[in-house]
């Protein structure tokens, strides 16, 4: 399918490139469509947009190099586009709930918030939404029998016709309502 392979390669390309200043228009213009068209695109595919899933993975990388390196977070929060180690932390702390800084010092390391990076398989993957096609008829339901009751009132008088509706489904089961 011609939409997957695009939207496989744009993952690997965002992918190779999450040190770099990725924007909706770099990354529309390397796809070759609109940004709206790819944003739809791009969210049919993964369920993501393409600003969440870019900003998760590179968290992710840089969670990743917390906890594999010495690198201050000042530097860790440069390398993956963060205009500040402020900004850096924050957003750290929204996807992992504790700071990069209590992350680094964990004695285990926790998988949550971490985002694996994306691989499309045709043979698992479900086709966008408006590609789908429902082929099997809709079954019908075999006649139903309605109980009601039909009144007239008053506006100030509804309390003790709701009163009046409350105790009529055990009596419309003996059909005498």
């Amino acid at each position: 399918m011609y939409h997957e392979s695009i939207v496989s390669e744009l993952l690997d390309w965002i992918e190779h490139n999450l040190d770099q200043s990725l924007t909706l228009e770099t990354i529309a213009a390397k796809s070759g469509y609109s940004k709206w068209h790819l944003q739809r695109l791009f969210k049919s595919y993964t369920g993501h947009t393409l600003g969440t899933y870019t900003r998760q993975r590179r968290l992710t990388m840089a969670a990743t190099e917390l906890r594999m390196s010495q690198n201050s977070v000042l530097r860790i929060a440069d390398k993956y586009q963060f205009d500040s180690q402020q900004t850096f932390t924050r957003t750290f702390k929204k996807q992992f709930k504790t700071t990069p800084a209590v992350y680094r010092r964990l004695p285990e390391w926790p998988s949550y918030g971490l985002c694996p990076k994306i691989e499309l398989d045709e043979r698992v993957m479900a086709p966008p939404a408006e590609e789908v096609v429902a082929e099997a008829p809709l079954p019908i339901p075999p006649e139903l029998e309605w109980v009601g009751l039909k009144t007239a009132i008053n506006y100030p008088c509804k309390n003790s016709a709701w009163s009046n509706w409350k105790s009529c489904p055990q009596s419309a089961m003996s059909k005498s309502c």
